[in-house]
């Protein structure tokens, strides 16, 4: 398989090794269409002027969903704020993702029922140990969390991405909470690339913060009404 994007990375950093969700939606959702307009990003294809996310090199990057993401993007008249990116991108992004991983090898579907009623689908890796793709994602972000030098882009903006869909609690479970979030601090501010990069970032973590609170707020809602 080619170098993962960082869709392909979050998506199998959110699963278990059972091949569980452990974000679910909204999370999920949210968290790989902020990662497709992150690796556009940190690839040159789009910045952001007065907080509305401006295409800056149409050309393709060559791989589909994050070509596919640009197409839309420049193909808006309007220009839009990374929030509302994050919610159009989001439709059926986890199945696309995880389609393009099983494809590659890199997991597997199975599909079964809980107590013979509930369908559930899972994505465990075929070997049955974490996919070696996942594993060299886990030690960048690691070696980034546990050190003090500078971090490369793509690691910084997975960093950025687990952070705004909460996933970094359970990534870094075994480390002191507010070593890893006083670390976090240090890599959002850093001087690890540029500065239209660094506000992407910035702007797609509060942009997923923002998303997914809402969306959880009007399930919530919705199930109220309908149990009323």
């Amino acid at each position: 398989m080619d170098a993962l994007t960082l869709a392909d990375e979050l998506a199998l950093l959110a699963h278990d090794d059972a091949g569980t969700d452990r974000l679910g939606w909204p999370g999920l959702d949210h968290g790989l269409a902020g990662a497709l307009l992150l690796d556009l990003a940190v690839a040159g294809r789009v910045e952001l002027v007065d907080d509305r996310l401006v295409v800056t090199d149409p050309a393709p990057v060559g791989r589909p969903l994050l070509d596919d993401a640009l197409a839309r993007i420049a193909g808006e008249r309007k220009l839009r704020k990374p929030q509302d990116w994050v919610t159009r991108l989001a439709k059926d992004l986890p199945r696309r993702v995880l389609d393009g991983l099983v494809a590659a090898g890199v997991l597997r579907r199975e599909s079964d029922r809980v107590f013979w009623v509930v369908p559930r689908t899972r994505y465990p890796s075929p070997t049955g140990t974490e996919p070696a793709v996942e594993t060299e994602a886990r030690q960048r972000m690691w070696a980034a969390i546990v050190g003090d030098g500078p971090v490369p882009p793509r690691t910084a903006a997975l960093l950025g991405l687990t952070r705004a869909v909460r996933l970094h609690r359970t990534l870094f479970g075994d480390l002191p909470r507010q070593r890893v979030e006083r670390r976090l601090d240090e890599i959002g501010a850093g001087d690890w690339g540029s500065a239209a990069t660094r506000r992407a970032i910035e702007q797609t973590q509060a942009a997923l913060l923002t998303a997914t609170t809402a969306a959880t707020a009007a399930a919530i809602a919705g199930a109220t009404a309908a149990g009323a």
